[in-house]
């Protein structure tokens, strides 16, 4: 019987660091689904562009959806955060905390959101703040609400507040 060499012994040990190192250097959102994320791994993951906390039409004869600019009374229209994001809920009954299992169901959220790329496998865009390290580069690139809001306790109807923003 043949002893076998050392080197090749060496050789696979050094191929299954190389595999291990390559597979953590990648980002969380790209090696877990959004049901394995930590708590802190799903916060972080939300871009604060701030358009989920805006009213939505859905018109029944068609189903389609129109975005508004009138936001939840809570949302602070310069930061594009909750003012009471601990407890949104109690104060805004109808607020939709974002889950996994919400995220699979909503049509809703923008073709930017992170959790719904997540979900889809789609990589996050390069002004996303986990991408470019920078909370300020959403609304650098134009994608957030802030500054193009109003406050749902002055907007009026919500059809005099149809808009239509870009989503790229």
């Amino acid at each position: 019987m043949k002893a076998r060499p050392k080197t090749m012994k060496k050789k696979t040990a050094t191929v299954v660091r190389k595999a291990r190192t390559a597979k953590e250097a990648l980002p969380f959102w790209k090696t877990k689904t959004l049901e394995q994320m930590t708590p802190k791994e799903w916060e972080s993951l939300c871009d604060g562009c701030g358009k989920c906390c805006t009213y939505k039409l859905e018109y029944e004869e068609t189903g389609e959806l129109a975005q508004t600019n009138v936001a939840c009374r809570l949302f602070d229209g310069t930061s594009c955060q909750c003012s009471d994001y601990k407890n949104r809920k109690k104060i805004v009954p109808d607020c939709i905390l974002l889950t996994p299992k919400v995220v699979r169901k909503m049509n809703w959220l923008p073709n930017t959101c992170a959790y719904r790329l997540v979900m889809q496998n789609k990589d996050l865009y390069w002004w996303h703040p986990l991408v470019s390290g920078d909370p300020q580069t959403v609304h650098q690139a134009g994608i957030s609400a802030r500054g193009r809001v109003v406050n749902e306790l002055d907007a009026g109807p919500l059809e005099h507040h149809v808009v239509d923003w870009p989503d790229k």
